[in-house]
Order: C-alpha cells, then sequence, then structure tokens
C-alpha cells in the first residue's frame, strides 16, 4: 500500500475559490484504493459552511513553534466519499471572511500550515511516502522537508511532488520578512534557491526541492519553460525539465452530465441530441429575454471576466461580430471594465447578447447544454476546465491553442472527417473572428458535419479516472 498525501489550501466541497479546489477534491477518490491509500490536509477556515464545520471529529492538539511565537495546532477529520479529510485548526490565522486576504498576512498563515501539516503526520499516526504539495501556498513543504524535518527517522525518505495550477501566482515578499515567517536560515536564499532577484518566492522554494514538478497539462509544462509564459521562472523550469511533466486534469462526469443534470430544462444524450439539445436552447433564450429561434447559433462565454481570458480581443471584434447571424450569452464577474463591456452590449444588441454579470452554478450548466458553441480565446490556460464541461454537454469549443485548451480540444479538419472543435494560433482577434466564422459556416452550411463533431466531443473521455491513473504512474516512477 503506498501513502499519498495531498496538502492545499482549498478543495470541494469544503472551501472553493478556484480550480485548484475541483482538483484537490475530485482526484483522491479516483486513485485505485487497494493499492494507494491516499488522505488531504487542509487549513479548517471558520468561514466554511457551518454544515461541514459541524461534523469535524477532533483527533488531537499540540503546540509548535514557529518563528517566535508558540502556536496552537488542532487537527480535526472527516470521512467524505471514501476519503480522509484531516484539518489544521488555529483560529488566529484562519478566522477570516475569506481563505485568502492580504499577502502579508497569508505568507505567515501558510508558513504555519506547511509546517503544522508536517508536524502533525506522527499525530496522526499516517507516514505518507509522497506528500503531493498543490501551488504556492504549500511551496515550503518540500523545503521543510529538507531542512528541519531532514533530521527524523520519521521524515526520512519521504518524497515530494509540488503541483503548479497556475505559475501566475507565487507567493512573493521580501527576503527578511520571508526568512522571518519561515524560520529557514540564510542558505536558503540565494537565487538557485529561493531568493527571486530581491525576494523570497514560496513557489519557487517548492519547484527547487520537490522531487518533482508537474503542471496541469502537456503543453503548460512546455510552455512555462519560455519567459512569455514563465513569469520570471523560466531559467528554473527549463533547468528542472527533466523532473516536470504535465498530466491535464479533469471533471466530475457525475456532477457533469446532459442525462442527468438537474439545473438543465432538457435531459439529453449522445444519441438523442439532434432533437432535445434543441430545447434547452430555446429555454434559455425564453429565460434570458432573448429572441426565440432555435435555428441561430448561440455561443457562450462562462469565465472569469480577467486579462487572462482572453476577452480583449472580443472587445475588439464584438461588433463585426453582431452582424452575424449569432446569439452571445456570457456568464461571470471580474474587471470592472470587461462587466461594463459586455453589459453595454447588451445594451446594444439586446435580443442577441445576453451579459449575466454574476456567478451562479445552475446559469453555468444552463449555458454548457443551451448553447452551440463556447468560446475560450485564452491568453494563457494552464489546464481549463470550461471546454471540457463544454464538450461533456456537445457544445463545441473555439479556443486559443495555449496550454490544457491546445491539448484537450482537438481542432476540426473538414477533409479528414476529425477534430471536436475549433481553434485558433495566435492571439489575434481577427483570427478569432474568423475561425468563428468557419464554425459559423460549418453550423450553417454543413450540419450533418456539425452534428459529427458534436458526436465526438461527447465521446471524448475527460473524466478524473483518466487523469488519476496517470498520476498513479507518476507516484510509482517516483518510488520505484
Amino acid at each position: 500500500m503506498k501513502n499519498i498525501l495531498f496538502v492545499a489550501s482549498e478543495c470541494v466541497p469544503f472551501i472553493k475559490t478556484g480550480g485548484l479546489a475541483d482538483v484537490v477534491g475530485s482526484l483522491p477518490k479516483c486513485f485505485d484504493k487497494t493499492k494507494y491509500d491516499v488522505r488531504v490536509i487542509l487549513p479548517k477556515y471558520m468561514c466554511m459552511d457551518e454544515k461541514w464545520k459541524s461534523q469535524l471529529e477532533y483527533v488531537n492538539h499540540f503546540y509548535m513553534d514557529l518563528c517566535w511565537r508558540r502556536q496552537y495546532v488542532g487537527i480535526l477529520k472527516l470521512e467524505y466519499e471514501g476519503v480522509t479529510f484531516y484539518f489544521i485548526d488555529n483560529e488566529y490565522y484562519f478566522s477570516g471572511p475569506t481563505p485568502y486576504s492580504d499577502m502579508r498576512y497569508d505568507l505567515e498563515k501558510f508558513a504555519f500550515f506547511s509546517r503544522a501539516a508536517l508536524s502533525a503526520l506522527p499525530v496522526i499516526g499516517y507516514k505518507p511516502d509522497i506528500v503531493h504539495c498543490h501551488d504556492w501556498q504549500t511551496g515550503l513543504i518540500p523545503v521543510y522537508l529538507k531542512d528541519s524535518f531532514s533530521q527524523g527517522e520519521f521524515y526520512r525518505n519521504m518524497k515530494s511532488i509540488m503541483t503548479i495550477h497556475n505559475l501566475k501566482f507565487q507567493g512573493v515578499w521580501d527576503v527578511q520578512t520571508i526568512k522571518d515567517i519561515a524560520g529557514l536560515s540564510d542558505y536558503y536564499f540565494t537565487s538557485d534557491k529561493l531568493k527571486d532577484y530581491d525576494n523570497g518566492n514560496y513557489l519557487k522554494g517548492g519547484i527547487v526541492y520537490a522531487d518533482l514538478v508537474t503542471t496541469v497539462s502537456d503543453t503548460y509544462a512546455d510552455e512555462i519553460k519560455t519567459p512569455f509564459y514563465g513569469e520570471g521562472l523560466d531559467g528554473l523550469m527549463r533547468a528542472r525539465s527533466n523532473c516536470l511533466s504535465g498530466i491535464v486534469n479533469g471533471i466530475d462526469y457525475d456532477e457533469y452530465n446532459p442525462e442527468t443534470d438537474q439545473y438543465i430544462f432538457k435531459n439529453y444524450n449522445a444519441s438523442n441530441f439532434r432533437k432535445e439539445k434543441i430545447k434547452n436552447k430555446i429555454a434559455l433564450q425564453k429565460e434570458l429575454g432573448l429572441e426565440q429561434d432555435s435555428k441561430k447559433m448561440m455561443i457562450g462565454l462562462v469565465s472569469r471576466l480577467t486579462d487572462q481570458k482572453g476577452l480583449d480581443l472580443i472587445a475588439y471584434i464584438m461588433d463585426e461580430l453582431c452582424q452575424d447571424a449569432i446569439q452571445f450569452v456570457v456568464l461571470g464577474t471580474g474587471e470592472e471594465r470587461y462587466e461594463n463591456m459586455f453589459r453595454h452590449f447588451d445594451w446594444k444588441y439586446g435580443k442577441d447578447v445576453s451579459a449575466n454579470i454574476y456567478y451562479s452554478e445552475a446559469m453555468s450548466h444552463k449555458i454548457y447544454a443551451s448553447c452551440d458553441a463556447f468560446l475560450m480565446p485564452s491568453l494563457f490556460e494552464p489546464c481549463g476546465l470550461s471546454q471540457l464541461m463544454s464538450l461533456r454537454y456537445g457544445t463545441i469549443p473555439i479556443v486559443r491553442e495555449t496550454g490544457g485548451l491546445k491539448d484537450t480540444v482537438e481542432a476540426y479538419n473538414e477533409y479528414e472527417n476529425k477534430g471536436t472543435g475549433f481553434s485558433f494560433a495566435n492571439y489575434n482577434a481577427h483570427e478569432m473572428l474568423d475561425t468563428i466564422r468557419y464554425a459559423e459556416k460549418i453550423y450553417y452550411d454543413k450540419k450533418r458535419d456539425w452534428n459529427k463533431i458534436v458526436e465526438r466531443a461527447m465521446a471524448a473521455d475527460f473524466s478524473w479516472d483518466v487523469s488519476a491513473k496517470k498520476y498513479q504512474e507518476l507516484y510509482d516512477n517516483l518510488l520505484g
């Protein structure tokens, strides 16, 4: 039996701000339970839903030295869907209204969490073969395993893996502060270790000291070795390239299932979508006050409204696009200028554009099920989950070839009858518009070919089971 410990700052269903929580919540239950005992350690945030807090059972507590302060470390646990989750309790650090606050405070909070998670292991009597760390919040764990924890017999030979979900976020502050917070000596603050120009960098420490580094798609693993995508760490990524690999994320195929989805107007599957999927479109047109026309191509976008998502490209061509026979439905919140941009187009093209500037799980499912195509023109996208959801619902993705989008959407080739979506290579508004118009042409003039694309999209398998097998191989290779 191989023991694997996931350590992360968020996890569904307990606490979620982004895609990281989906990975940490969904992946552990997909491993072969006869060979792997996978458990998860999280912070016990006060802002967690009472429903979960009330189910936690107390395990133990102890006091731990962190820099100049003795800190209480409580350990609670919960069995959920066959996986054991541990929660580190400390009201001083985890009592805020949200999981993250200002960076300086978060750096201290996650230094405490990283040290507490490792210190708790002998207390709970669980000795992992591999500690699997996620994002910068756990970047100090591989460092600690080579530092103060390397002395103890219990931690000897314990391996670590660092998974980067988005390289943009690194946990950076001045060296002196990080040295004090983390309790690490000068030895660790040279430019080949945690020092990043004049700062200390948690994620860099994790990447330098972990036994293996993974990220959430093959293409992103290659991209981050280049200056454009490398966020200042491309040199380190090239140096560690023999230990770096990409494994694409999955989605929960029970939760995202057009055949059983509770949120959508009409359930459908790969054999009856020609008749049934359209009923969702008409219901959504009605709900959003759009012109009710089942034949009109509807394009969806569900996203955080930020620069990363390629929304400046949409701004350039939206007026042109709205001259076509299409409808455009947006759901999401984010930067004010993009929220207002979509509100403006909603006002200007009311019967064909619907801007929903909020977030709702139910509405996102309706958009995946109702639209004909789904637009994701991202500047960079480590993995991306929306395109996987749209494939599952037979809503054809139109994406830019970057990161996980390139790995999961096969571009349509009309001569070989292949492909599950449409893609363009350059970050260019008119290249995007040409690709959308090519998709429109197939939708309107070659309906049979379009339906074949839908069939292939719905047959693609991006469930967590596929990813879990790849992680199992990774663990087996590391443990030899």
